[in-house]
């Protein structure tokens, strides 16, 4: 997680915010904290106003209470950031109306899926894997979940999620739009167990999406969140004489780019990685970008 700075002005509203889902969802402190993976000192601080949540912090709150980041820092899930707000069917949706219970066993089962399907993939998991993974029994399952399709859509609302509430924690004091979109770019990069997992999703919605026009939708508005983050950024560095001014193409050539290096890294590809997906990007954007090309990597490289 990355280090919180100084609580600041406006802290006191994310932490009201979060005191109130503690009281909600009746956490204790103690529980709370080991379920969100922070020392209970640091989050006692945190609540009372005396400690800055960090980003890395606000998105483990998001996911434990089903709540976005968004509405922490900002009171409302659509509310204007630096990165597109999820749209149409991509929209996460949680349980109907209905007991607190009944809510967290959802997220769990969510949670199991979404895991086992990014590690083994959707057409090994059965419901019984789940109901194993997560202790409940394959009648919870079908009940929250009626079909393993289900199942599926509801893992890439969880990735679009996931990725959301990372952007707008990371991303919300990034003012620079060149580093924004460098930023960008390393939040999308699959490095480490959650960014590969996100990935693995993504690929298996792709292929499954290529045989199955029923599922495109879900894709389609999906993807369209990413792709809106991006062709943003371009748009606010060409405004400010960063960037060139054709942020709709570069924003396809970009996201294309980013998908099938993406890929080749997924895949094992030979000579392929994080890093070196990383240095194909920046080339990218420093060639194709860059109002004019070259003239911000010394300043990267020293700073």
């Amino acid at each position: 997680m990355s280090a919180p700075r100084p609580a600041a002005r406006g802290d006191d509203a994310v932490a009201s915010r979060v005191r109130e889902l503690l009281e909600r969802d009746g956490w204790t402190q103690r529980r709370f904290a080991a379920a969100i993976g922070l020392d209970e000192t640091k989050l006692s601080k945190s609540l009372a106003g005396r400690r800055r949540f960090a980003a890395g912090e606000l998105v483990a709150i998001a996911d434990v209470t089903g709540e976005t980041v968004n509405r922490l820092l900002h009171g409302r899930d659509d509310a204007r950031t630096h990165t597109a707000v999820p749209g149409g069917t991509a929209v996460h949706r949680d349980a109907p109306a209905g007991t607190r219970g009944a809510l967290q066993t959802r997220r769990r089962i969510l949670d199991a899926a979404w895991r086992l399907i990014a590690d083994h993939g959707y057409h090994r998991v059965r419901t019984a894997d789940v109901a194993q993974a997560c202790g409940t029994s394959p009648a919870a399952i079908h009940y929250h979940f009626p079909t393993r399709s289900e199942l599926l859509d509801e893992a890439l609302r969880h990735n679009v999620k996931l990725a959301f509430d990372r952007q707008v924690a990371e991303l919300g004091e990034v003012a620079d739009p060149y580093g924004r979109l460098l930023a960008l770019i390393d939040l999308q990069l699959p490095a480490g167990e959650l960014l590969r997992r996100e990935w693995s999703i993504w690929i298996q919605v792709w292929a499954e999406s290529a045989i199955d026009p029923a599922r495109r939708e879900l894709y389609w508005d999906s993807y369209d969140r990413w792709y809106r983050s991006v062709a943003m950024t371009l748009a606010d560095g060409a405004r400010a004489g960063t960037f060139v001014p054709s942020a709709e193409g570069l924003a396809r050539q970009l996201t294309a780019l980013v998908d099938g290096l993406g890929i080749q890294v997924m895949a094992g590809t030979p000579g392929t990685g994080p890093d070196e997906m990383r240095a194909v990007l920046h080339d990218f954007i420093d060639r194709a970008v860059l109002a004019v090309p070259g003239t911000i990597t010394d300043r990267t490289e020293t700073g």
